[in-house]
């Protein structure tokens, strides 16, 4: 298992500290989030995404993914959402990422209708995906929270370069168990995102281990080799203990969780 934690939970931690808690506390990745209040957004120059390449290559840590604030079966003309795809598709290039991280966003449509919208962008995004070697994940998340809901969506689409992100707390709250999502996820998963709640009405974040979600049934699911990572969610709950404080201990919970069982 290869573990990774998000930028959300450090808010505008510059990226050379970003590192800095990825080497020292034994994870191989991060999952940059893409915003204009982030030290990385699809704003930056070429020389500023060189630089970002650079102190990731120096510390050894690779950039999973760039998580981006696409919502692609919101109402509405499909350029603008195609345009704001392939910029990040092109900032995950840059950066050598291998993913770009989308939402549904299809709000109170009819389902069919969010689908149906969902599935022409993506597909229409897919061969530039591919020419720049990157990979776009729809996540589990708000109007498809649900493993079958994405899974539906990006079945249509039936392209290498479309897979799905499965964030366990959404899928928790559409009330799917663990093997239900991983069956549905799993010809499409790129990774999976971890985090704990103390229950469906509170989702302040805590650290893991400390709530109510399935990790373990989780983890049971994936290969060996699969890529995990912890998404806390320090930026919308300022509140919330510090990440730092909590990625080693974080990483060996996660470890015994997902060590082989004799």
């Amino acid at each position: 298992m290869k573990l990774a934690f998000s930028t959300l939970g450090v808010p505008g931690l510059p990226i050379s500290e970003v590192v800095r808690l990825a080497a020292e506390h034994g994870y191989q990745g991060v999952e940059l989030r893409a915003h204009p209040e982030e030290p990385v957004h699809p704003g930056l120059s070429m020389l500023e995404r060189a630089d970002v390449v650079e102190e990731f290559k120096r510390g050894g840590i690779e950039i999973l993914t760039v998580a981006g604030y696409v919502r692609v079966a919101a109402e509405g003309e499909d350029q603008p959402v195609l345009d704001e795809l392939a910029g990040l598709v092109e900032l995950a290039r840059d950066l050598g990422a291998r993913n770009v991280r989308v939402f549904p966003g299809g709000g109170d449509q009819d389902p069919g209708t969010a689908d149906a919208a969902a599935a022409r962008r993506l597909a229409a995004a897919a061969p530039y995906a591919a020419d720049m070697g990157v990979r776009i994940l729809l996540e589990t998340h708000d109007s498809h929270r649900a493993g079958a809901a994405v899974a539906r969506v990006v079945g249509t689409v039936g392209h290498g370069s479309i897979g799905a992100l499965w964030d366990i707390m959404h899928t928790w709250l559409a009330g799917e168990e663990p093997v239900a999502s991983h069956a549905v996820l799993a010809p499409h998963l790129g990774y999976v995102q971890v985090k704990d709640i103390a229950s469906a009405e509170d989702t302040e974040p805590l650290a893991l281990g400390a709530g109510v979600l399935p990790l373990r049934a989780c983890l049971d699911t994936l290969d060996a080799d699969s890529w995990v990572c912890w998404e806390y969610e320090k930026r919308w709950h300022p509140e919330a203990a510090e990440l730092p404080d909590l990625l080693s201990a974080g990483r060996e919970h996660l470890l015994r969780l997902g060590a082989p069982k004799q």
